[in-house]
């Protein structure tokens, strides 16, 4: 829905209220007409049914509403009255609409005390429970989600296992597009596996499906930071069609920008940058994109020995080579992903004759923006498109921004011969809506990344990761618990210089001297 669209169903919305509830509100001892006046009727409301004003704020907030609305029906009928379990599931089960019923044919008076405090033991524990999703919901919508790493495409940096937490405020909080999808789930509703959203996913009705027109247009809260290169980047894959997380596609499915499966880079390429790639080495405006000294950029190597075979403990342990290794000759040896710091200490081994880092030479078709001239080690340059800036459009430069003009920013495209028209109009040039990002994995030779997909629009764009909060090593069973802890990367944080300094420590001395003082304090009391 437009911004226009989306005030129109606003207003009906007052309409549909106004008709439910102004003999409620007189019987309250408020006038008819503060039934009508939007948002003004909700802090009203609010007040008759002896609650809060700031719950109208959780009216208005995506995915909170669909739990607030049935809360707010609940507590308005129980204010005039209608305590019952069969008053409750029909204001339920009607959504909403037996207020109608009562607001015309039952003679109801208005409790002004009512006791907030539930009747029933499981009424109380109902009543816990949506407020603990609603206060989840707010922190993982707008301040901080958990994430866990699928993919070794950060490798080094971080590990599948890792545990995270992604800020949401650090870019700004994006508020949610989709209106209508389960609380604190992605896209899938875990253990039945299932869409957790409404939505139409066939490609050939998204566009005009009524359930479609349900979602919101891309709004994001002011951030206190922008995305800068280097930065690792947790946004939404822009060329996800997976029916959801757990089944992979037989189709190509249709999917809301925020319901697009969340990946995790490192932004090489910021708006208005000039990006190329030379022999798996990234340039910017043509100067080497100097990395931070926490990223470990990988790269396939193929090595010559004497013949001896390497010692496999040696190269899982000491280099920590994650991504496997193998013979392609007797004396030739592939690593499919090594750092730098290992290939320095490998060149030391006197088994070692020579080792060479392999680099893409031949055109590969699947690498952005398609024309097959390019590969993975060498493309570009490619202009990052920024927002206001306006790029000449013609059979050369369409492919790069044909993406971004019809579907990221939802414009009519169509080409015949050198001809281009946008919205029905001969275009020579495109200006941008809105900036896009380059991202790429430091594991350089497997990473599902820019290379292949071409940009990431800021609309994408979830969260930073923060912090590292539990580590799982997936190599090493439950059966040894224990070891599948890394120890040392609990309570780590993900940015910054150095090595990653573990906080854990601090962590259960907090907890120890906490749980010490609640210990003295019970005993105190107890004695008083």
């Amino acid at each position: 829905m437009t911004l226009y669209q989306w005030f129109i169903f606003f207003l009906i919305i007052q309409i549909v209220h106004f008709i439910g509830t102004w003999k409620l509100y007189e019987k309250a001892g408020r006038k008819s007409w503060e039934a009508a006046i939007p948002v003004y009727n909700a802090i009203v409301l609010m007040k008759i049914i002896n609650r809060p004003s700031w719950w109208t704020i959780l009216l208005f907030i995506p995915i909170i509403n669909l739990i607030m609305f049935p809360v707010v029906w609940v507590e308005t009928i129980r204010s005039f009255g209608k305590n019952t379990t069969k008053d409750t599931l029909l204001v339920l089960f009607t959504l909403g609409l037996y207020i109608y019923y009562i607001n015309y044919f039952e003679n109801v008076t208005h409790i002004k005390d009512r006791s907030l405090v539930s009747p029933t033991k499981t009424g109380d524990t109902i009543s816990s429970f949506l407020f603990a999703i609603i206060v989840a919901t707010l922190v993982h919508t707008y301040v901080m989600q958990p994430f866990t790493i699928p993919s070794s495409s950060l490798e080094k940096t971080l590990l599948i296992g890792d545990f995270l937490f992604v800020s949401k405020f650090h870019y700004g909080a994006r508020t949610p597009m989709t209106t209508v999808a389960a609380p604190m789930v992605h896209d899938t509703i875990p253990f039945v596996n299932i869409k957790s959203y409404l939505y139409d996913d066939n490609e050939e009705t998204a566009k005009s499906s009524l359930r479609n027109k349900l979602q919101l247009p891309y709004f994001r809260f002011p951030g206190f930071e922008k995305i800068e290169k280097n930065d690792i980047v947790v946004f939404n894959w822009p060329a996800d069609t997976l029916y959801n997380m757990y089944k992979p596609a037989d189709r190509r499915y249709s999917k809301p920008v925020d319901k697009r499966t969340n990946y995790v880079k490192r932004c090489v390429g910021t708006p208005g940058d000039s990006l190329s790639v030379r022999n798996g080495i990234v340039f910017i405006d043509g100067q080497e994109l100097i990395l931070s000294d926490r990223a470990k950029p990988q790269y396939s190597y193929d090595a010559k020995t004497d013949g001896t075979e390497l010692d496999r403990t040696y190269l899982l342990k000491e280099l920590n080579i994650t991504e496997g290794f193998g013979y392609i000759k007797a004396d030739s040896v592939r690593f499919f992903a090594i750092s730098d710091e290992n290939v320095a200490r490998l060149k030391n081994n006197p088994s070692i004759k020579s080792i060479k880092r392999n680099v893409s030479q031949e055109d590969d078709p699947s690498i952005f923006p398609f024309t097959k001239k390019w590969n993975l080690d060498n493309l570009g340059p490619i202009y990052i498109p920024q927002a206001g800036k306006t790029v000449a459009l013609n059979k050369e430069t369409l492919p790069f921004y044909k993406k971004i003009i019809s579907e990221y920013e939802a414009n009519d495209l169509k080409v015949n011969g050198d001809e281009i028209r946008i919205n029905g109009q001969i275009a020579k040039s495109y200006t941008f809506k809105q900036d896009y990002y380059y991202m790429m994995g430091d594991n350089r030779h497997n990473s599902l990344d820019s290379r292949f997909w071409g940009f990431v629009p800021a609309d994408h764009i979830v969260g930073k990761p923060v912090f590292i909060w539990m580590s799982l090593d997936q190599n090493i069973g439950w059966n040894k618990a224990i070891d599948k802890i890394r120890w040392d990367r609990m309570f780590t944080t993900v940015g910054g210089d150095g090595e990653p300094y573990s906080y854990f420590k601090f962590f259960i001395m907090a907890l120890a001297a906490y749980l010490g003082i609640s210990f003295y304090m019970k005993k105190k009391r107890a004695k008083n």
